[in-house]
């Protein structure tokens, strides 16, 4: 066996249904007394509810997270957090929600307890983001993990499939990328590879069955691996434009991922065979990039960049951007092979 080094930071996760109801026991346990609840406007009614829950214990409710991070945002929630003296923030919701809350944290230093409300698996991920000036600026820092995270699968059940779907996308591609990561380790593979398992079993019934829990429960189990498998390893040229795709032009986070997912994986085909085989056994599939690009379309989730509002004369300014700083890759990365990339993901062609 090769030799590895593996560097995990812990997280308390609660899992299962009803886990939202040992939310007060959380916030108490960090020796919180005023929690700032942040939560997207269609999650506003589990916050209040919690609210009502922590009592006195509760400073405030923001909810107006919006799509990566803008800076305006992010500034807006930290200084309601410092005006109602919060000394803690709990996000209930996706992972808009929970990149504010990462933004208040490292900029305040509070600590957070996590809701997640979709399957992105961003809670379990030391990634932070902000958008400013038209560019979406990332880094990492352990400081922004939460606490604790609470997976609760009633709390997904009215989340429409159009969501769903695109969510669990999102995190599969976290487990995608970090089997081939430069710094990949037997022990992130073996999550990686569980959680692309997961989450490909449960998205099919999620969006056919949404009232089904078990499906609920694996989809939510499938994005806490793919989270901790990223949250351990380092980003590919697939986050590399998705970040820029996201930030530059304003396309929803995880449809975008859904897109660039299958032709990213085409990309790194041939230099990541190993990783490659383990994705397909994973998927069910006789080979990764078309398994992935099949599910997306099983699971009626979009696969075209023009289908989410990518416009075709900005692909050559996408182009530059994700070659000017890229990631690490297995496969050397130049313009002209993103740029093709790109073209493939725009008009939705299944690799070949």
């Amino acid at each position: 066996m090769r030799s590895f080094v593996y560097d995990q930071a812990s997280i308390r996760v609660i899992f299962g249904g009803g886990a939202l109801d040992r939310l007060g026991f959380e916030v108490e346990r960090l020796g919180a007394r005023r929690a700032l609840l942040l939560a997207s406007p269609g999650q506003r009614p589990v916050a209040e509810k919690v609210a009502r829950q922590l009592g006195a214990a509760a400073a405030g409710i923001y909810a107006e997270p919006a799509p990566h991070v803008p800076i305006e945002v992010a500034r807006s929630a930290c200084d309601t957090a410092r005006r109602l003296e919060a000394d803690c923030c709990v996000t209930i919701g996706g992972g808009s929600t929970i990149g504010l809350g990462k933004a208040i944290a490292r900029e305040s230093g509070l600590p957070l307890v996590a809701v997640p409300t979709t399957y992105s698996g961003s809670e379990m991920t030391p990634i932070f983001g902000v958008r400013e000036g038209g560019v979406k600026k990332t880094g990492r820092d352990r400081n922004v993990l939460p606490k604790a995270v609470l997976y609760d699968p009633t709390l997904t059940v009215s989340l429409p499939r159009h969501i769903s779907g695109p969510s669990g996308m999102n995190a599969i591609a976290h487990s995608v990328e970090a089997l081939y990561a430069p710094d990949a380790n037997p022990i992130v593979s073996l999550f990686a590879a569980e959680g692309i398992r997961a989450l490909a079993r449960s998205l099919p019934v999620v969006v056919e069955e949404p009232a089904n829990l078990d499906a609920r429960a694996g989809a939510l189990y499938g994005a806490w691996l793919s989270g901790a498998a990223l949250a351990a390893t380092s980003m590919g040229l697939h986050h590399r434009l998705c970040h820029t795709l996201g930030g530059s032009f304003g396309l929803p986070h995880a449809e975008v991922h859904t897109v660039i997912l299958p032709q990213a994986a085409a990309f790194n085909r041939d230099a990541a065979p190993d990783a490659m085989r383990t994705i397909a056994c994973a998927l069910g599939a006789d080979e990764a990039p078309r398994g992935l690009y099949d599910l997306a379309t099983r699971i009626g989730a979009p696969v075209a960049l023009k289908a989410i509002g990518m416009p075709a004369d900005g692909l050559d300014r996408a182009a530059r951007l994700a070659t000017a700083n890229p990631y690490d890759n297995p496969r050397p990365i130049d313009y002209e092979s993103v740029r093709q990339l790109l073209e493939d993901a725009f008009e939705g062609k299944r690799p070949v």
